[in-house]
């Protein structure tokens, strides 16, 4: 019996430890800069800026068709709003990569709470690719919500979707790097 709950109390401390290491950190801030349709920079309140790649999209490179569409997009959404980047790891530059929470456009009141999600508006409106790549680092929910999301971007031949074969940016990079 004694071996049995330490093996319950064990199992219970690993859980804990996995989902508390599983929890996203929050970084609140303006947005004072939109670089494409996929990367923006956030001023925190430390007056630091923060140059943050949107985790799970990959949005044309500016070069590409599509690609000064999907920028301006995403400047008329975030550029000079308050949002949220819900983050958990850092990419090869040390930059945070996340999710980017605005308030919705169409909020009214004086406080909007910030419920849209960046990059899933970038990839409903045919502006980006889901980047499957990443899928293991977003929530099952989430995930689901960008692969629906661009099966019916490509359905409605939203945005870049109205090309019949649009050359997905890391394919793209690998080219321009020949």
């Amino acid at each position: 019996m004694r071996g049995r709950i330490h093996v319950r109390h064990l199992r219970f401390f690993l859980m804990l430890v996995v989902s508390l290491s599983a929890h996203p950190e929050t970084l609140s801030g303006t947005v004072v800069g939109v670089a494409d349709g996929d990367t923006i920079t956030v001023l925190d309140a430390n007056r630091a800026q923060h140059k943050i790649p949107l985790g799970a999209i990959d949005a044309p490179e500016k070069a590409q068709p599509f690609g000064q569409r999907s920028k301006e997009f995403m400047s008329a959404m975030v550029f000079g709003k308050d949002v949220d980047v819900q983050w958990q790891k850092h990419d090869r530059y040390q930059r945070i990569v996340g999710k980017v929470m605005v308030a919705d456009p169409n909020c009214r009141t004086s406080y909007c709470p910030k419920t849209l999600d960046a990059g899933l508006a970038q990839i409903t409106v045919g502006l980006a690719w889901w980047y499957r790549k990443y899928a293991k680092e977003q929530s099952p929910e989430d995930a689901g919500r960008y692969e629906f999301a661009e099966q019916e971007a490509r359905a409605k031949r939203a945005g870049l979707w109205a090309d019949g074969q649009p050359i997905p940016p890391w394919d793209w990079r690998k080219e321009a790097r020949r």
